[in-house]
């Protein structure tokens, strides 16, 4: 449902670009003065204004790098002076976000095990109140569109309007060759809740392989994405942090080269019309697809009043086995992706226990 009360500003007015899409580069960890220098000339040089960089590293497990702390704030405050850059850092406390205050930080977001906790966020929320530096919220690790909106809505109701959320990808127990699935619909279903939200993808993070960064950023970009975040080291095999996900500032430049912008719209008649025409098709078919489905809901419910007339279990392990085959051979047979129909199904079936459960329910009132 989209929230109409909530009106956000768009990345533009506070950073004016020749550049399409918002793009923001640099390396996981402020290491050194010299590996800052370095990405940062490289950024000038390429036209990418703002330069990202962790100062504090919350890390997995103790006795990892955890970044240089206060002191890669002096780092960043020089790179600020000596190459006009804007500069990103992450915070995880309010604590974080008095001394990225007073260090004159430009924009500041919240990482993923951040977001997931509210009052961690809430916390900086307060904290931010009465600035209105520019905030990026990265979604939580786990796959919880609501965690997200909140720590937005935590932030847009300090009085900050200069929001972007970042989708970085969700942990997942599924082996899969990212690092963190990108469950692309949760992120579509932000912005389908907040349309004038600003929304980029973070592909370092989705990819944890810096061989499947063009591939992310590019499917982020033909997904209508604002923008992209892109970890950059001059020398990432011997990074103290994240080294398999960061591209050097030359793959940088390549990625960015390469990449295909499309247009979120056209003015061209004859494309409108045929778009309008196939969309007219779509509903057509979904209005039989709702017809369809209500058939199969009724026969659910015949099947759980005679379940429970016959004294026999909702749930039937070997049943539901064989519709998961089944329906994913009848998909391969139509060219449909056998996972999305299982996917599909299983949402299928939640809505069939709920309902031959009801039904027991009610009978068991009467």
């Amino acid at each position: 449902m989209i929230n109409k009360e909530i009106s956000f500003s768009s990345w533009e007015s506070w950073f004016p670009s020749e550049r399409s899409h918002l793009i923001i580069a640099g390396p996981c960890s402020a290491e050194s003065p010299a590996q800052l220098t370095s990405v940062a000339s490289h950024l000038v040089a390429n036209d990418i204004g703002i330069m990202r960089a962790g100062v504090w590293k919350p890390r997995t497990r103790p006795n990892h790098f955890e970044g240089n702390g206060t002191q890669a704030l002096k780092w960043l405050s020089d790179i600020k002076k000596d190459h006009k850059l804007i500069v990103a850092i992450e915070v995880a406390s309010a604590k974080h976000v008095e001394e990225a205050l007073h260090a004159e930080m430009d924009i500041l977001w919240l990482g993923a095990r951040t977001t997931v906790n509210p009052f961690l966020v809430q916390e900086i929320a307060d904290a931010l109140k009465g600035t209105d530096i520019p905030i990026l919220v990265k979604n939580p690790i786990n796959p919880e569109l609501a965690l997200w909106e909140g720590a937005i809505e935590r932030i847009y109701q300090s009085g900050n309007k200069k929001i972007v959320a970042v989708h970085r990808g969700f942990s997942s127990y599924q082996r899969s060759k990212y690092r963190n699935s990108p469950a692309w619909h949760i992120a579509i279903e932000l912005k389908s809740h907040y349309p004038t939200l600003p929304l980029i993808c973070d592909p370092s993070h989705i990819a944890g392989n810096r061989d499947l960064v063009f591939e992310v950023s590019q499917k982020a970009l033909d997904l209508g994405y604002d923008g992209l975040m892109i970890e950059t080291h001059p020398d990432p095999a011997n990074a103290l942090s994240d080294a398999d996900q960061q591209v050097t500032p030359e793959s940088l430049s390549s990625i960015l080269a390469q990449l295909h912008i499309k247009e979120k719209h056209s003015t061209d008649e004859v494309f409108i019309s045929q778009l309008e025409e196939l969309r007219e098709k779509i509903d057509h078919v979904d209005q039989e697809l709702m017809e369809v489905l209500a058939m199969r809901k009724n026969l659910i419910e015949q099947i759980g009043d005679y379940k429970r007339q016959n004294n026999v279990t909702v749930f039937q392990l070997e049943r539901w086995n064989e519709i998961l085959r089944s329906r994913a051979k009848w998909a391969e047979r139509k060219n449909i992706n056998p996972q999305f129909v299982q996917d599909l199904y299983k949402r299928i079936h939640e809505e069939s226990i709920k309902l031959q459960t009801g039904i027991a329910e009610m009978e068991g009132k009467k």
